[in-house]
């Protein structure tokens, strides 16, 4: 067990679930649908990451896929959802759904396409044991955040909010150049 790789991966996957940046998304569908199960949505979005860091690579082999391809591949998807947090521009269409805490919340939001993709990609670079911690921790604060996403924008207001989204954009940026150059060979 190694704290600083910890921290950094708790990070990493703080700046790509992205749960703050997500807030204006949590509170519109906690407003159509009620309220958001919080304990349900953490639970599922937890087993879809724990599950999916496992058995990609079998996945990716299954089609002939290395994980440094599917690295260098995420390092995009990372680079684009960066560019949405920092420019506010949407490069995909989010799918509304009838029941809000495992589709859209669970997934794709916070286990999506960029989480996975980046679940992936650092496994390639930390141990399995690392990951899953950050993935608990992360999972704490998630959590946490929508148990309480009413209270977090009247803390936060609108401005705090797209503040730390694009704060946020900013490292996911950095974390994409860098995987790209690690698996690049660049």
């Amino acid at each position: 067990m190694d704290f600083k790789q910890i921290l950094t991966i708790t990070m990493i996957l703080f700046a790509v679930i992205d749960v703050i940046g997500s807030l204006p998304v949590l509170l519109d569908l906690q407003s159509k649908h009620g309220k958001i199960q919080a304990e349900k949505a953490t639970l599922v979005s937890g087993v879809i990451m724990i599950l999916f860091m496992f058995l990609g690579e079998q996945i990716l082999a299954i089609i002939g896929i290395d994980v440094s391809s599917f690295a260098i591949a995420g390092s995009f998807i990372i680079f684009f959802l960066a560019l949405e947090m920092i420019l506010g521009v949407k490069f995909y269409k989010d799918d509304s759904a009838a029941t809000a805490s495992i589709v859209p919340i669970a997934f794709p939001l916070i286990a999506g396409t960029g989480t996975l993709t980046t679940l992936l990609s650092i496994r390639a670079e930390y141990k399995a044991s690392d990951i899953i911690i950050a993935i608990l921790i992360n999972l704490v604060f998630v959590y946490m955040v929508l148990r309480n996403t009413f209270r977090l924008e009247k803390i936060l207001g609108v401005g705090g909010i797209n503040i730390i989204r694009k704060v946020f954009g900013v490292i996911l940026l950095a974390i994409a150049v860098k995987l790209f150059r690690t698996h690049a060979g660049v």
